[in-house]
C-alpha cells in the first residue's frame, strides 16, 4: 500500500513539476507579433531636448500613440553626433518596444564621418518610415554685414580669419552643412562646437557667433522674431515655410543642395508584422490634419504617400549613404 501511495505521490510530484515548467515557459515567451503592442513603447531621440529631432519626434510620438493606443515615451539619449542613441536601439531586443528617430546625420553622414561608427545604418536596423523633408537655413547674427548669399560670400572671404560659426558638435548635421558650405565657397572659418544645436543657435542670437546652418523648425521662430538674419535656404528650391527667402541655388551656388530628413527605425530582426504595424500607425499619424499642421508650423514638410513604406526607406537610405561618401571624403573630416 505504501509503495502504491509513494508511486502515486511521485507521479503527482513529477506531473506538477512538468506543469510548472510549462507554465513558466509560457509566461516567459514574448507576446506574439499580432498582439503587439501590449505595453508602452520608447522612442529614442538621439539628441538633447529642444532641437529639431526632439520637436518632430514628440509630434510623431503623439500621433503613433493615439493610433496604437499605447503610450510612446520619448527619451533623449545624446552623444557622438546622435550615434549613442542610435546604438542603443541597434542593440535593443527586436520586439518593437524601442525605436529611434534618425536623420541624414545619424544614418547617412555618420557612416563616413567616423572611422569606427557605432553601428551599421543598413544592417543594424529595420527601416519603418520616412517622416519629413526639411530645409537647412544659413542664419547669421543680426548685425552681420551681409543681407544675401553673395554679400555673405564676399564678406566671409575678406574676413574669414576673425569669423566663427557654431554647431551642435563635431560631426553633427549642422556642422557638416556649414563645413560643406565653407568648402564650396572657398573659406576657412573657425568652428566652435556647443553641447547641442539650441545652445549653438543661442550664441548666434547673442552675437557671440557669426553664423550657423540650422534646420528650418529651429530657425523659423527666430527668423519670425527677428533675432537672427536669414541668408539662404541651403537647397535648390525655396521652402514653402519661407517663400520669400531665396535658395542657395538661386543665389549663385548652382546645384548646392543640403536637404535634411527624418525617419523611424527599429532594431534589425524585428518581426515583419511589428514593422508593418508600426509603419501603418506612423502613416496614419502623418495623415492626421492636426499633426500635419503642427509639423508645418515647425517647418517640416510631410513625406508624400508614395515614399512612406519600409521598402522605400531602405532604398532611400542606401542612396543617401552613397551620396555623402564623396563630399565627406573630399572634406578630409573624420572622427
Amino acid at each position: 500500500m505504501r509503495r502504491v501511495r509513494h508511486s502515486v505521490l511521485a507521479s503527482w510530484t513529477t506531473a506538477a513539476a512538468i506543469t510548472s515548467v510549462i507554465a513558466a515557459h509560457l509566461c516567459a515567451r514574448p507576446a506574439k507579433a499580432e498582439d503587439w503592442p501590449t505595453r508602452p513603447l520608447t522612442l529614442v531621440v538621439p539628441f538633447s531636448a529642444g532641437g529639431s529631432s526632439d520637436t518632430i519626434g514628440r509630434i510623431i510620438a503623439d500621433g503613433i500613440s493615439s493610433n496604437l493606443r499605447q503610450p510612446v515615451v520619448v527619451e533623449n539619449v545624446a552623444g557622438a553626433g546622435g550615434m549613442v542613441g542610435g546604438s542603443r536601439v541597434a542593440k535593443a531586443t527586436p520586439d518593437g518596444y524601442q525605436f529611434v528617430i534618425g536623420n541624414v546625420g545619424t544614418f547617412a553622414q555618420s557612416q563616413w564621418l567616423y572611422r569606427a561608427p557605432l553601428y551599421n545604418a543598413v544592417t543594424d536596423f529595420a527601416p519603418v518610415a520616412l517622416l519629413t523633408d526639411e530645409s537647412l537655413v544659413l542664419v547669421a547674427r543680426n548685425d552681420f554685414p551681409a543681407d544675401n548669399l553673395q554679400q555673405f560670400i564676399a564678406y566671409t572671404k575678406a574676413n574669414q580669419e576673425k569669423l566663427h560659426y557654431s554647431s551642435s558638435g563635431a560631426g553633427g548635421s549642422n556642422h557638416l552643412a556649414c563645413m560643406l558650405l565653407n568648402s564650396t565657397i572657398g573659406i576657412e572659418v573657425t568652428h566652435v562646437p556647443y553641447r547641442n544645436v539650441v545652445q549653438g543657435l543661442q550664441e548666434v542670437i547673442a552675437g557671440r557667433m557669426d553664423y550657423d546652418c540650422v534646420t528650418l523648425p529651429l530657425a523659423l521662430p527666430q527668423i519670425a522674431g527677428k533675432t537672427v538674419k536669414p541668408i539662404a535656404i541651403l537647397s535648390k528650391t525655396r521652402s514653402s515655410n519661407l517663400p520669400d527667402l531665396p535658395s542657395a541655388h538661386e543665389q549663385g551656388l548652382t546645384n548646392f543642395d543640403l536637404p535634411s530628413w527624418y525617419a523611424l527605425f527599429l532594431p534589425a530582426k524585428t518581426p515583419q508584422p511589428i514593422i508593418q504595424r508600426l509603419n501603418r500607425a506612423t502613416v496614419a499619424a502623418l495623415e492626421m490634419s492636426s499633426l500635419q499642421q503642427h509639423l508645418k508650423q515647425v517647418g517640416g514638410d510631410v513625406i508624400a504617400p508614395e515614399r512612406r513604406s519600409p521598402e522605400y526607406l531602405a532604398q532611400f537610405l542606401a542612396a543617401e549613404i552613397k551620396k555623402w561618401e564623396g563630399p565627406i571624403k573630399a572634406s578630409g573630416v573624420s572622427f
